[in-house]
C-alpha cells in the first residue's frame, strides 16, 4: 500500500490547512501561544443536522462535512499545541433515532476508521494515540474490531491524543465505573472503606486522561448533553453560536482566548478543592485506623503507635488499590484484544 499523501490525507489535512492559513491567523495563533494553553479540549460537535436542513441536503451530508470539521479542527489544536482532544461523536441517547440516520452514522464511523487505519504511517509520524471511550458492546461488532485496531496500533503514540467518546454518557460511564468497584469488593479486591472519588475517577473511561481544561459546544446549546460531566467540574466553558461544520478557526482562537481570560481564577478553585479532597482522605484514613484498633491506644506512645497505624493503614490500601487497577486495566485491554485479527 502506498503512503498516503498529506493532500490526500482525510484525518491529517496539514497542507491543506497551512495553505488555508492566512498571515493575520499565524501571527493569533502565535500570540496565543505565549499564553496558558489548555492541554486537553473536548468539543461536542452539535449542529450536523441543522446544518443539513439549511443546505437542503441529506442528514447524511450533514454528518460527512462534520467529519470534514473535526479533522480540520484537530490540526488547528496541534498547531495552537493543545495535545489532548476528547470528541463526543455518538451518545447512547443517538440510538433512539432513527434506523436509518443510525445506521448511515455507523457506516460513515467504520468507513472513516477504516481510513484511519490505511493512514497509519501518518499516525506513527504525528504521534497521535486513539482511544475510543464508551460502551463498545452497544456497537455492530464490525465497527468494534475496527476501533480496537485502530486503538492498538496508535496505544504507544505520546505526542497528542484523540478521544473519541462513541455509544457514550457520563451518566452510563459513572455508573459503569460504581459496577467495577462492586465488584472490585466482590471480588476481594477491595474493602468498602478504599472507595472514593480519586478511585472512582479512576474506574472512568477517562482514567488515562487529565480532566479537560476548556469544554467548546456548537450550535448556541448552552447545555453538556451528558457529556464529560464528572470530568468538567473545574473546566471552562465555550458555548459557541455557529453549527459545527461552520466551526472556524476564529471560533477556535476565540474559545482559547475565554479559556486564557478565566485559567487563574479556575486553577485557584481546582486546588483548593483538591486540597480538600486530600483533606478528606486524610480523615478517612485515620477514622478506618481508629475503628480498626478498637479505641485501644492509651499510654505515653499513643500518638507515635497511631500514627504508625494509619501508616500501615494506608500502605495497606494502596497495595488493594494497585491490585484491583491492575485487575480493572487488564480486564479492559482483554476486551480489545478479543476483538483483533490474530495476526495482530
Amino acid at each position: 500500500m502506498m503512503e498516503p499523501t498529506p493532500d490526500a490525507s482525510e484525518w491529517f489535512p496539514e497542507e491543506k490547512c497551512k495553505a488555508k492559513k492566512t498571515w493575520l491567523q499565524q501571527t493569533c495563533c502565535r500570540i496565543l501561544r505565549r499564553g496558558p494553553v489548555p492541554q486537553h479540549v473536548a468539543f461536542i460537535m452539535d449542529g450536523n443536522r441543522r446544518f443539513a436542513r439549511k443546505l437542503s441536503v441529506e442528514r447524511a451530508e450533514g454528518h460527512l462535512k462534520g467529519f470534514d470539521k473535526l479533522a480540520e479542527t484537530l490540526q488547528w489544536c496541534l498547531d495552537l499545541g493543545i495535545t489532548e482532544v476528547t470528541v463526543y461523536a455518538f451518545s447512547i441517547e443517538n440510538f433512539k433515532r432513527s434506523k436509518e440516520e443510525v445506521d448511515g452514522l455507523m457506516e460513515l464511523a467504520k468507513q472513516k476508521f477504516k481510513r484511519l487505519l490505511e493512514e497509519k504511517e501518518l499516525i506513527e509520524k504525528h504521534e497521535v494515540c486513539v482511544r475510543i471511550l464508551g460502551d463498545l458492546t452497544m456497537l455492530p461488532v464490525e465497527l468494534q474490531q475496527v476501533v480496537a485496531e485502530v486503538v492498538h496500533i496508535s496505544r504507544n503514540n505520546t505526542k497528542a491524543v484523540l478521544n473519541v467518546c462513541f455509544a457514550y454518557t457520563a451518566r452510563h460511564e459513572i455508573a459503569n465505573a460504581t459496577k467495577e468497584l462492586a465488584e472490585g469488593v466482590q471480588l476481594g479486591l477491595l474493602r468498602p472503606s478504599d472507595i472514593s472519588e480519586e478511585l472512582l475517577e479512576q474506574c472512568l473511561y477517562t482514567n488515562q486522561s487529565r480532566d479537560p481544561d476548556l469544554l467548546v459546544r456548537t450550535s448556541g446549546e448552552v447545555r453538556l448533553s451528558d457529556f464529560l460531566l464528572w470530568q468538567s467540574s473545574y473546566t471552562v466553558l465555550s458555548f459557541v453560536e455557529v453549527l459545527w461544520p461552520e466551526f472556524s478557526i476564529w471560533h477556535l482562537f476565540s474559545a482559547v482566548l475565554h479559556y486564557q481570560m478565566n485559567h487563574h481564577a479556575v486553577q485557584a478553585e481546582k486546588e483548593r478543592s483538591l486540597t480538600e479532597r486530600r483533606e478528606q482522605v486524610q480523615q478517612s484514613d485515620f477514622q478506618c485506623t481508629m475503628a480498626e484498633l478498637g479505641n485501644m491506644c492509651n499510654g505515653i506512645d499513643e500518638t507515635n503507635s497511631v500514627q504508625q497505624k494509619v501508616a500501615q493503614y494506608r500502605q495497606d490500601k494502596e497495595a488493594r488499590i494497585d491490585r484491583f487497577l491492575t485487575h480493572l486495566n487488564n480486564k479492559r485491554l482483554q476486551f480489545f484484544a478479543n476483538l483483533l485479527p490474530a495476526e495482530s
